[in-house]
């Protein structure tokens, strides 16, 4: 009796969000082939933004100092990677298939894409990445995080997303990279303690 009150109001639900979805993509989505500029700068944040953040996460590796912090700064946003993005988002995609936009309302869309659309694996790795640098650098965490939600929205400007794969994917990546990042207290703090021991012994004269 419960469950049949409550299934028209998760009806009424899932229509809401279904409206909700459609609208904010129409409206961003709705602006490219206007402007031949537009969706250049459209395509580059969609496509070939994360290859220039892949690159900088890699220089801000190498600039951390000693070997071990190297290694610990690789290791947590490569595993945050492999778990939101190789591990979560995959098996949300077995289970639950969403169609792109371009292959459910029959456009072409900017870039090519296939698979299944929710939630974004691009969002996944690249707020995980972010999420695991914020930890590191707040500066440049900042910015990651805001390069990354430029992709989101450029990802639903050239028709490849919805924006509740979006959303959905940007949480998968942080929820994925606080995990990582709570897993590896214990090294943590055995690396800062060897880093303090060091500095210490070098002072004493």
């Amino acid at each position: 009796m419960g469950f049949c009150l409550l299934f028209p109001v998760i009806s009424c639900f899932n229509l809401r969000m279904a409206n909700w979805n459609l609208a904010i993509f129409n409206l961003i989505h709705g602006w490219s082939g206007r402007f031949v500029f537009v969706d250049v700068l459209g395509i580059f944040f969609a496509e070939y933004l994360p290859y220039l953040l892949v690159l900088g996460f890699l220089i801000l590796v190498f600039q951390q100092s000693g070997a071990r912090r190297k290694f610990y700064f690789f290791a947590e946003g490569a595993l945050a990677i492999i778990l939101s993005r190789g591990i979560v988002t995959e098996v949300i995609r077995f289970f639950y298939k969403v169609a792109r936009p371009f292959a459910l309302l029959g456009f072409s869309p900017l870039i090519a894409e296939s698979g299944s659309s929710f939630p974004s694996g691009h969002m996944a790795w690249f707020f995980a990445l972010a999420t695991a640098i914020w930890f590191t650098n707040r500066k440049w965490g900042l910015w990651y995080f805001m390069l990354s939600a430029v992709m989101g929205v450029a990802r639903i400007y050239v028709g490849v997303h919805w924006p509740l794969d979006i959303l959905c994917g940007a949480v998968v990546g942080i929820l994925s990279a606080w995990f990582v990042h709570w897993l590896q207290k214990d090294t943590r703090a055995v690396l800062w303690r060897t880093d303090v021991e060091k500095k210490l012994t070098s002072q004493v004269p």
